[in-house]
């Protein structure tokens, strides 16, 4: 389980075959640790000094962005919470519900607005001002219609995250907030 709290901006030094090979400079990885990258759940296999090794199953390369990576791409971060450790985001899952891209990308001030759309099958799952994890960032959605939200993203989460190099057009992974897809589940027959 994660926050949604980017710990580190990784860099992809190689995607190919069953994986992918990312350079973390202030993560201590360990094999078998869960590591969110841009908010999937993946579990290292491999680490040689700051460098770390993923595989990843052909369900995780068709249901995510992950397969738009190429060398040199910035990637958010974030370890496994440990228990005791502050939330500071929202329960994130590291399980991605959906891909979405960004449609637009609004100067405001200091800061940035993002509007991001995504299949309008998944808009029950948004819920204003609730939570998603957008490439595995915890953000608060406004402006919720069908089949696209923003969000409003301060200079420092900018800067520390991979969002200062996306562009309109990129994929996202996306992660709905898990009590509002349980409460839906619970109510369907």
């Amino acid at each position: 389980m994660f926050t949604g709290i980017v710990r580190d901006l990784g860099r992809v030094v190689e995607r190919g075959g069953k994986g992918l090979l990312i350079l973390t400079e202030r993560l201590s990885i360990t094999p078998g640790d869960s590591i969110a990258v841009n908010g999937v759940c993946l579990t290292a296999i491999e680490v040689q000094g700051k460098q770390v090794r993923f595989d990843l199953s052909r369900e995780t390369w068709e249901r995510t962005a992950l397969g738009d990576l190429r060398p040199g791409d910035l990637v958010n971060l974030e370890p496994a919470l440990r228990l005791g450790e502050s939330l500071g985001g929202h329960l994130v899952l590291g399980h991605v519900d959906t891909v979405g891209r960004v449609a637009a990308i609004i100067p405001r001030g200091g800061e940035k607005v993002v509007h991001i759309a995504f299949p309008a099958k998944y808009s029950p799952l948004v819920v204003e001002k609730g939570s998603v994890a957008v490439d595995g960032i915890s953000l608060t959605p406004f402006g919720v219609e069908d089949g696209s939200f923003r969000v409003a993203i301060v200079p420092y989460t900018w800067e520390s995250t991979n969002l200062k190099r996306r562009r309109p057009g990129d994929r996202v992974n996306l992660e709905f907030d898990i009590i509002g897809k349980y409460l839906r589940s619970w109510r369907e027959p």
